[in-house]
């Protein structure tokens, strides 16, 4: 056959144009949704219901994404050591770069001093709002959190959409099937033919991603307002420029470390990272996030593991914000704070941000928390960055997704569990 005859039987992928790439997409339905907002407020404010629905709509193939990818993953792994060495090295580089992003929140926050100058009595900020996030901190102990990702049944994970849940229950299986060998095969095979459709059903639901964005920022623009972060846009642009600083520096370091540019790696994610944007959100770039990483080489069970993972205990933006948020009060309540009580809050806030889930708002339930253990900072002090709260979770999740994906390819690497030319061609 010649090859201009093969040519004609299998004609190459015809090129999008440029309306038609999502994530040029979801920008103009930013741009809309926050245009909307700004001139039309109470019409903004009334597109809530469009980002709440996107966002259920990914929390709903979330579960069966993790369970798929984790039991057919560790289901071909021959050797139980690699799944338990795999873990143990995830655990280690989360602890290690949460702990790092901790002590740059206080390393900036004493630099810049953002909330000097305020001279706020804490005794005046009172708060029903802060409250109901006190309770929830409360009622969200460490012995609890554990406690927790044990489901009630083996099935209940797949329909309450719990991460941790789902990836107990996956692991369990997935080791079962390991362990029984060849008897297993053609279950496993289920499994991966089923992981098509699923997938699939994950490309249809992202063609929505431009509507929810819309949605979830007309909203956000028309309830807080523009104008409402004026007051404390000093300590917005902190946590920002820190956030930026951490990626390029911190995980730009490790990055060239391992071979591969993190500049490159976040150019590869645009997608996922506007979504968040829009959605303030980083659940909702989960799916397409595991399927990113397995396509830039990193190996089925590496991903199934440390993503899901990594939502829960590598949350570098969290950690950035809890201790820049926790001495801008101090600071702006004039209370000094020493070397010996920084350092209590660090380690305080190393424990409590453990098991925050990557949704709106856990940041600031994990900041009560540690705000309720260290009495030297007021938590009514939460008070003042109640408002602004909204704009901060934004920048918390984006700096999450970017450190779960530079961990996905270290940790694969360090497993030998990466394909380099596949990912140096995927950051092209």
């Amino acid at each position: 056959m010649l090859p201009l005859e093969i040519e004609e039987m299998n004609p190459p992928p015809k090129k999008q144009r440029w309306y038609q790439i999502l994530y040029i997409q979801v920008i103009i339905a930013i741009i809309i949704g926050i245009l909307l907002g700004n001139f039309f407020p109470s019409i903004g404010e009334s597109m809530k219901p469009l980002g709440d629905a996107f966002i259920k709509l990914v929390k709903m193939i979330i579960s069966p994404v993790i369970f798929l990818t984790v039991v057919t993953g560790i289901a071909e792994m021959n050797n139980m050591k690699t799944m338990g060495r795999v873990a143990g090295k995830a655990m280690v580089y989360f602890l290690t770069f949460s702990t790092l992003a901790l002590a740059i929140g206080l390393l900036v926050a004493n630099i810049a001093q953002p909330g000097h100058g305020l001279n706020i009595d804490p005794t005046t900020l009172q708060s029903t709002k802060v409250h109901e996030y006190v309770q929830k901190s409360h009622e969200s102990s460490l012995t609890g959190f554990l406690m927790d990702i044990i489901p009630t049944t083996v099935m209940s994970p797949l329909t309450n959409g719990n991460i941790l849940q789902t990836l107990f229950i996956a692991i369990l299986f997935g080791v079962s099937l390991a362990m029984i060998g060849e008897k297993a095969r053609p279950l496993i095979n289920i499994f991966h033919d089923l992981s098509a459709p699923v997938f699939k059903m994950v490309s249809i639901l992202m063609r929505a991603a431009p509507v929810g964005a819309f949605g979830a920022m007309a909203f956000t623009i028309g309830k807080y307002g523009i104008d409402s972060i004026g007051n404390l846009l000093y300590l917005i642009l902190t946590f920002y420029i820190s956030s930026v600083l951490f990626i390029l520096i911190v995980l730009g370091a490790v990055a060239r470390y391992n071979g591969f540019s993190i500049i490159k790696l976040v150019k590869y994610i645009k997608e996922e990272l506007l979504l968040v944007l829009g959605t303030s959100s980083s659940e909702a770039a989960l799916p397409t996030l595991m399927q990113k990483m397995e396509n830039a080489g990193c190996k089925k069970s590496i991903v199934g593991l440390v993503v899901p993972t990594g939502y829960s205990f590598n949350l570098d933006g969290t950690n950035i914000y809890m201790t820049l948020a926790a001495l801008f009060i101090a600071q702006a309540c004039n209370i000094d704070l020493t070397l010996q009580q920084q350092v209590l809050l660090l380690l305080v806030a190393m424990l409590s941000s453990k098991g925050a889930a990557g949704v709106t708002g856990a940041g600031f339930i994990t900041l009560a928390a540690t705000l309720s253990v260290v009495p030297s900072v007021p938590v009514e002090g939460m008070a003042l960055i109640l408002g602004i709260d909204r704009f901060m979770s934004e920048c918390r999740a984006l700096t999450n997704l970017v450190g779960n994906a530079c961990a996905t390819i270290v940790v694969a690497r360090w497993e030998k569990g990466l394909d380099s030319e596949r990912l140096h061609e995927a950051l092209k």
